[in-house]
């Protein structure tokens, strides 16, 4: 299968960045960042933290239930029968990470992890998500107060399932979306403009970040909710961190009016966030399609 390196932000150097990024968000939609600011030790720490608390007994792991459609624990299925993965719905809320830490019984030492690791990230996704839409002309924008979904994920990967999918395709339910990846275990794939699925080489001390639904619906299509999939290619467990910026506080989500004009026609009504969540999960549409419920004619012609 063919390789690539997706563009690379240094965030360290961002002025002489600005139209890399762009051209990262509107084009593939996926871009990795170095320079980020998060320290090794976070990374390392909240690693180990997110494993031992995947490797929790199954009833317990059943105790964190959605907040939200799909916010909770997500279990091994047919459609995904190697995959599971544990939810703290908002979690840059000290409430919501203590309520998860609650029903699992995580240690004191584990919720101190996860609270350094979640503030770390929210800072991250929110000066990645400003930067994205100053690119787009929109300026003044906070993103501060919107939902972050933190998840880890864990494919039970073994020799018998070498080639299998580890989650089948699918777009993120997110305005973007920052992982921390497997290091010693890829698998991430991603479709190029061609419609031909490429694996993504990790690169060390980097976060992937990915354009979600929520990103195309918001940006009024200009950003491309970039559709992937995982792969077992190594006969042992992959683990992943995942962090999710949602929605605003009152869960509307609608094009900006600033990248609505005559050569730029509305291509979405508005929406509740829980309202797509709902369908989302309800129908296992998980590749971009249930945004159809919202488009206008010319978006449909579009999918």
């Amino acid at each position: 299968m063919e390789e690539i390196s997706v563009p690379v932000i240094d965030l360290a150097k961002f002025e002489a960045e600005k139209e890399k990024l762009r051209a990262a968000v509107v084009g593939p939609g996926c871009f990795r960042v170095i320079n980020h600011g998060i320290t090794e030790t976070i990374i390392a720490d909240m690693k180990v933290s997110a494993r031992k608390i995947l490797e929790l007994p199954s009833e317990e792991k059943h105790r964190n239930t959605d907040v939200i459609p799909g916010s909770g624990y997500v279990y091994p299925n047919q459609l995904n029968p190697l995959f599971e993965s544990l939810g703290i719905y908002d979690a840059k809320s000290t409430a919501d990470i203590h309520a998860f830490c609650s029903c699992l019984g995580v240690s004191s030492h584990d919720i101190e992890i996860l609270s350094t690791y979640a503030s770390a990230l929210h800072g991250l996704i929110v000066n990645l998500a400003c930067k994205i839409a100053e690119g787009l002309g929109i300026v003044d924008c906070s993103f501060q107060e919107w939902s972050c979904h933190l998840r880890m994920n864990r494919y039970s990967f073994t020799e018998e399932t070498i080639g299998q999918y580890g989650a089948h395709v699918h777009t993120d339910n997110s305005f973007i979306n920052v992982i921390l990846e497997d290091e010693a275990n890829e698998g991430f794939e991603m479709m190029n403009s061609n419609g031909n699925f490429v694996a993504v080489n990790h690169l060390p001390e980097t976060f992937l970040i990915n354009v979600g639904d929520i990103g195309k619906v918001w940006s009024n299509g200009r950003l491309h909710n970039v559709k992937h999939r995982v792969v077992c290619k190594k006969s042992a467990p992959r683990f992943t961190i995942a962090f999710f910026l949602l929605a605003p506080e009152d869960n509307k989500i609608e094009p900006q009016a600033e990248l609505i004009d005559s050569e730029n026609p509305r291509l979405y009504q508005s929406f509740d966030y829980r309202e797509y969540k709902k369908i989302r999960t309800s129908t296992l549409s998980t590749a971009g399609v249930v945004l159809l419920h919202w488009a206008i004619d010319e978006a449909k012609s579009m999918a």
